[in-house]
């Protein structure tokens, strides 16, 4: 299974260790079963980087280079971490992820390359397509919504959406690097091309658990 880590869950403002205790914890109980690549965001360090340099008016892509380098560096901290249970180099490759998972169960990377308009959800989808697996997207919210919970309190839940039209709510917005949505526009492009069920949770690791043992959990599901 593919798990797309959000940056804002691993580092909100401080590291939330009680968080990454729980997550790896639970992924033990699940690597008899299955196997995991779990894709880092950048998150608020990221997001941090970028609008510092935008006051240089550095290019798209070095402020997506700079979002990049910040999504390596939570994964080299996640590697150590989950310690032997994971990979000990980072993988900057499809070839090397594909290597790393005859060795091990849980396989931990950052954003792989460049890619315009493309954030590590991109990154993600395209590794859930290379493995033939399910994604799975953490992020800060419980799911999708119809508009962005923070700012409009009428904003409705949708716990199922296919994938025509969740590609339709993503490509609605403008690309930015280091942007805020539950996934980004080529990632929803991916996952509608390739018929890629995906799953949109929170950073509750229960439920994570709950999602990957088939029992009932709280999220958006986006397929069909």
């Amino acid at each position: 299974m593919v798990i797309s880590l959000g940056g804002s869950i691993i580092v909100p403002n401080e590291i939330d260790f009680k968080f990454l205790d729980k997550f790896r914890k639970e992924l033990r109980k699940h690597c008899k079963n299955y196997k995991f690549v779990i894709v880092c965001g950048g998150g608020s360090i990221a997001r941090k980087y970028i609008s510092a340099l935008g006051h240089e008016k550095v290019s798209e892509s070095e402020l997506a280079k700079a979002g990049i380098r910040a999504t390596r560096m939570n994964a080299l901290f996640l590697m150590q971490l989950f310690g032997k249970e994971a990979n000990e180099v980072l993988p900057l490759d499809m070839k090397h992820i594909k290597n790393d998972l005859k060795k091990h169960n849980i396989v931990i990377c950052g954003a792989l390359r460049f890619t315009p308009n493309s954030t590590s959800d991109g990154t993600a989808a395209r590794l859930a397509n290379q493995l033939k697996s399910d994604f799975i997207n953490m992020t800060n919210i419980k799911g999708l919504f119809s508009s962005n919970p923070s700012k409009d309190k009428n904003a409705k839940f949708i716990p199922e959406i296919s994938w025509k039209n969740f590609e339709k709510m993503a490509l609605g917005m403008k690309f930015s690097a280091g942007q805020h949505f539950v996934l980004d526009q080529e990632a929803a492009i991916i996952i509608r091309k390739n018929k890629i069920k995906t799953y949109i949770i929170d950073k509750d690791a229960k439920n994570l658990s709950n999602l990957i043992s088939g029992k009932r959990f709280v999220g958006t599901t986006i397929s069909k």
